[in-house]
């Protein structure tokens, strides 16, 4: 039986374009995706997934294309209680709405404390040095005892004392002032939290097209700039590419060299400009440099899909080094000296 190839984009609903993404961007990616939804969610776009059948290439490239226009053409948004009970009433009747805000807020304190337990204890202590010690020990009175403990820690350390002997004196905490805390924290603190840390567009996009290979990329990329040439620039502006490990300096260089594998570097190199290899070739030992020189004219011919795989890893390996602080990239920005 042959499997016909579904080639028209005018014929996907919502939940096949979003799985066609998903199916997209890898599996890596899409697992991320998949944590940030609830069971429900992921049933049904499981499904969707699992029924698509084969998806013309060309449809994929216009579907892509699209998201990515919309994405970078998209400004910030934030959710927010108040928003989401505006809209549900457009749709529902008052009654059920306070039903599902009730459920989606829980009983006072549960839903906002553990989501403070989230917060990075640097970004929650920088916020509460600025509230009155008594409300900071509400808050840490509510939140699990070793994060407190960061929390206190990160405080300037007159005012944690001043927070610690106002905890040793806390009865208990008043409804009233409990909810208060909480509504405070709820529209200030986080709805602003939500608004900083939301992930530009852009970024998201070029972490995206930076999986592609090679000639998916182009082909993305030139059709991008045709739709949406500022979109387009932005995202080139923010993708780390092979030819960017010449940003890395001599120490990132032999450190990149002592992870990965001498076999990927050779292939990769093969692809790369004489700039590049040069580079390389000089951060290596003479005799290193010679043989890599012999196996690279050795092996003759290769394939463009296999160049791509070995440059991507390389670029991955510098990405996973840097975000450990091994080695740095630099942005092109003059960096100050302190001497």
């Amino acid at each position: 039986m042959t499997m016909r190839v579904r080639d028209d984009y005018r014929s996907l609903s919502g939940h096949e374009k979003a799985a066609i993404i998903m199916l997209a961007i890898g599996e890596e990616n899409a697992v991320r995706l998949f944590q940030h939804m609830d069971e429900d969610e992921i049933k049904d776009l499981s499904q969707t997934m699992a029924n698509l059948g084969t998806i013309g290439s060309t449809v994929v490239e216009r579907l892509l294309v699209e998201f990515a226009s919309q994405m970078s053409s998209t400004g910030s948004l934030v959710g927010t209680f108040e928003s989401t009970e505006r809209l549900l009433l457009k749709v529902l009747q008052k009654d059920r709405v306070d039903s599902i805000m009730e459920d989606i807020r829980g009983p006072a304190g549960r839903t906002m404390w553990d989501k403070l337990g989230n917060v990075n204890e640097v970004v929650l202590a920088n916020y509460l040095k600025n509230e009155y010690p008594q409300t900071v020990a509400v808050v840490l009175s509510k939140i699990r005892a070793d994060h407190a403990a960061r929390v206190l820690a990160q405080l300037p350390e007159g005012f944690a004392m001043e927070v610690v002997l106002r905890m040793l004196r806390m009865e208990a905490v008043q409804k009233e002032v409990l909810e208060d805390v909480e509504r405070t924290l709820r529209n200030e603190f986080m709805s602003n939290l939500a608004r900083t840390s939301r992930r530009d567009a852009h970024e998201m996009m070029a972490e995206i097209f930076n999986s592609f290979d090679r000639q998916t990329e182009s082909r993305f990329l030139n059709t991008l700039e045709e739709r949406n040439h500022d979109a387009a620039e932005k995202i080139k502006a923010l993708m780390f590419t092979f030819e960017d490990l010449g940003k890395l300096d001599t120490t990132g260089i032999q450190v990149l060299l002592r992870t990965i594998e001498k076999e990927k570097v050779t292939v990769a190199l093969k692809g790369a400009s004489d700039i590049l290899k040069n580079m390389f070739f000089g951060n290596m030992s003479e005799r290193a440099a010679k043989l890599m020189r012999e196996d690279m004219a050795a092996m003759g011919p290769v394939r463009l899909r296999d160049v791509d795989e070995a440059q991507q890893a390389l670029v991955q390996a510098a990405k996973d080094l840097a975000a450990k602080g091994e080695i740095i990239i630099a942005d092109g920005k003059e960096e100050q000296l302190v001497y």
